[in-house]
């Protein structure tokens, strides 16, 4: 695919990798994913920011062949999908200097064994012109990474934000005009990457909203021309208060935590409880992690497998604690043959969970009527708990 412009001397670079389907070894890509590149033309330097993956570097190199000189290359952010065809474009633009932080300059030494002397080190806001045009850089540690940073375009009013606002999509538009396809993705990309550091994202939220951008050029998925909505979704899902909805996680091995979670579920939505179910038996665990950023409890359901929860329901709740979701309960149902404490080890797998543990219900093999009584007791406790922090 060619350069594309985004506005006068304003150009989209990258690939769109549409057969990917696996990121880090370990988030799921159901729509592929995207690495962006962008190039300014001032009238004197000429920026580009980021690089792309370095399995699609040649691509970024013949979107660059008619580019005869490169200035400056603006890295934001360290990992490979962004930096790894760094050393390829150098080779192309020797004279190019690389613009970030110190923090990211010693992470890129380490990971890529660029040499120092390629570097333009910068601070916390400071400003690089271009002859007509004036960069910025802002740091912006855990987005998702402790070195990250963005740069901001002064006279374009456009937020270059690497991997903050991004979303993992293959998509030929330029830009974010199904608005609610890129929302589902860009929600499970913060999701799966953005919500254990919400807090720290929250307070850059309030940076984005001074820029006052007219565009967001993130480095996976389309750019927003209309930044406003996205920039409102973060701030949903970060802040303040969850849905009046449950996450339901269970794996079965003899029908007995299947039963309790069936009669569970039933109970829940007669309390008027919306909730999502899933059977951590080939669940996709993204789908999972988007369903967490709104959900007021989370229910593990598990059997008993020698004396402790069953192994795909602990690597769930090893997800859901490194997460860290705002959920404001959680709770464990289960079934076991003859002895163990899974409820007390699943609950000791949680540490970073700060929500109230309800009362868990374990039975010894199926389900008796006292047990779905118990159940029936625990959905009534978890709906009020969700009227009385007035949730909708």
């Amino acid at each position: 695919m060619h350069k594309r412009m985004i506005k006068e001397d304003v150009y989209w670079l990258g690939a769109i990798d549409w057969d990917r389907h696996l990121f880090d070894a370990l988030i799921p890509l159901p729509e592929g994913t995207s690495y962006n590149s962008y190039l300014v033309y001032g009238s004197e330097k000429t920026v580009l920011f980021d690089t792309v993956d370095p399995e699609k570097k040649d691509i970024l190199l013949e979107q660059l062949k008619d580019v005869e000189k490169i200035d400056y290359i603006v890295t934001h952010h360290a990992e490979q999908d962004h930096s790894g065809s760094l050393p390829f474009v150098l080779e192309k633009y020797p004279e190019a200097k690389v613009v970030c932080m110190a923090k990211c300059k010693s992470m890129l030494i380490d990971h890529l064994q660029l040499p120092e002397d390629c570097f333009k080190e910068v601070k916390n806001g400071e400003e690089l012109s271009l002859g007509n045009k004036t960069l910025s850089f802002h740091f912006m540690p855990w987005v998702h990474w402790p070195e990250t940073m963005v740069s901001w375009l002064k006279e374009d009013r456009i937020l270059f934000s690497c991997d903050f606002f991004g979303s993992h999509l293959a998509t030929s538009d330029l830009f974010a005009t199904d608005k609610s396809r890129v929302y589902t993705l860009a929600k499970r990309y913060y999701a799966e990457i953005m919500m254990p550091f919400k807090l720290q994202i929250s307070k850059h939220i309030k940076k984005v909203r001074e820029f006052d951008p007219l565009m967001i050029c993130p480095s996976h998925g389309p750019v927003y021309n209309e930044p406003g909505w996205i920039i409102d979704a973060y701030d949903e899902w970060g802040s303040g208060l969850p849905e009046n909805k449950a996450v339901v996680l269970y794996v079965s091995m003899h029908n007995s935590t299947r039963l309790m979670v069936e009669h569970l579920v039933d109970e829940l939505v007669n309390q008027g409880v919306s909730l999502r179910q899933f059977d951590l038996i080939g669940a996709d665990i993204g789908e999972i992690a988007l369903e967490l950023v709104d959900a007021a409890t989370i229910v593990i359901g598990t059997p008993t497998l020698f004396g402790g929860p069953h192994p795909n329901v602990a690597y769930a709740a090893f997800v859901a604690n490194i997460l860290k979701p705002k959920a404001k309960f959680a709770t464990v149902v289960g079934s076991k043959g003859w002895g163990g404490k899974v409820a007390e080890r699943l609950v000791e797998m949680l540490p970073n969970l700060q929500a109230e543990i309800l009362d868990p219900v374990i039975c010894r093999g199926l389900p008796t009527d006292e047990v779905k009584q118990s159940l029936s007791g625990l959905a009534e406790q978890i709906a009020k708990k969700h009227q009385e922090l007035g949730l909708k």
